[in-house]
């Protein structure tokens, strides 16, 4: 298995330089199968949002599709998948960044009753409560 870095997966997603754009999707279709999955941490996903939001003005209705087709392909291994998914949803419903919904959806998963914080756009989900 081979680990996949934030730029990997951009230039993959993004196709914006042509020489880095055809490595990452070489590296990415012929070594990353259903047996032999790329991992995706969580930083990363935290990280690719950030990058498509910021650096590349996607939409979030963009990043959403985005996001849903990273974390149902076979040949992505996601780490620790059930917070991502539940980040997921709740980063497709809500306000927050989703940072803040994989840092709440982490935390409700390890038996915490809430995530205290001064965000008040994160402090609209369930799991957090504002101070």
């Amino acid at each position: 298995m081979i680990g996949i870095d934030t730029n990997v997966l951009v230039r993959h997603l993004v196709q914006d330089d042509p020489a880095q754009s055809r490595a990452a999707t070489q590296v990415i279709t012929e070594r990353c199968t259903r047996d032999e999955p790329g991992f995706i941490n969580r930083i990363v996903l935290c990280e690719l949002v950030w990058v498509l939001e910021s650096a590349y003005g996607y939409s979030k209705d963009t990043i959403v599709v985005v996001l849903d087709k990273i974390l149902r392909t076979s040949q992505l291994k996601i780490e620790d998948t059930q917070s991502a998914w539940m980040a997921f949803r709740m980063y497709q419903k809500g306000k927050a960044d989703f940072a803040d919904c994989l840092l709440g959806a982490t935390n409700q998963i390890s038996g915490c009753d809430a995530t205290v914080t001064f965000d008040r756009a994160a402090s609209r989900l369930d799991a957090f409560q504002h101070l």
